[in-house]
């Protein structure tokens, strides 16, 4: 049976990579992408819905579309993006949220989400902390089948530059051979590997909860 794929987060780092991916998947016949700004692909499997994030126009949107999809989530910002720490919340936790109520609501059949290395809601970092508490809130949300993905610094060629992720990924490099055993999780992983396991995830029947760290997805 065809499938439809949802991806939320189209326009960022892993969304571009999983729309790409997912573009070459034969197994979905429909790819609708949620954008603020259109992405620049053309084909005739992909649909761009613009939203404005609000809960009553991605319910009438994504209602006829969500029966058994497979709903993507990449969503992801920084402080620094969102200004202040409310709006990296709305962002990193409330938009996730919004999708898990959606796809209980209309019987999506999994969501998959982007979260990060070191998610603990009782975390002293904030960033951590708001992860975990996703995490938590989507485990709770009654979605049948939920894939967490915690990927480690996360390489690819951003539309914005981050220092942090330029820093980290240059000093990583001379330091990848001893980032093996325990400490293989910490290796930075590229977007595009992050999509695939997600993509291959989405072909598993297994119900229920699923954490997936760095170390794993990049095998």
């Amino acid at each position: 049976m065809k499938r439809t794929a949802i991806v939320a987060g189209a326009t960022g780092l892993v969304g571009r990579e999983l729309v790409r991916e997912l573009l070459q998947e034969p197994s979905y016949e429909k790819i609708v992408a949620l954008v603020r700004t259109p992405l620049h692909l053309e084909d005739a499997r992909l649909e761009q819905i613009t939203t404005d994030w609000s809960e009553k126009h991605l319910d009438s949107e994504l209602g006829s579309l969500l029966k058994d999809a497979d709903l993507y989530c990449a969503l992801g910002t920084t402080i620094k993006k969102a200004k202040s720490k409310q709006q990296f919340r709305v962002v990193d936790y409330e938009y996730p949220m919004l999708l898990g109520r959606l796809a209980r609501k209309y019987g999506a059949a999994r969501l998959l989400v982007v979260s990060a290395m070191g998610a603990d809601r009782n975390s002293r970092f904030f960033y951590s902390r708001v992860k975990g508490e996703m995490e938590e809130g989507l485990k709770k949300s009654g979605v049948g089948t939920l894939h967490l993905f915690r990927p480690s610094l996360l390489i690819g060629e951003r539309e914005e530059f981050r220092l942090g992720e330029a820093v980290g990924a240059m000093l990583s490099k001379p330091l990848s051979f001893l980032m093996v055993g325990s400490f293989r999780k910490y290796k930075p992983i590229s977007a595009s590997r992050v999509a695939r396991a997600m993509i291959a995830a989405a072909r598993s029947q297994s119900a229920g909860v699923h954490i997936h760290e760095s170390d794993r997805m990049a095998e």
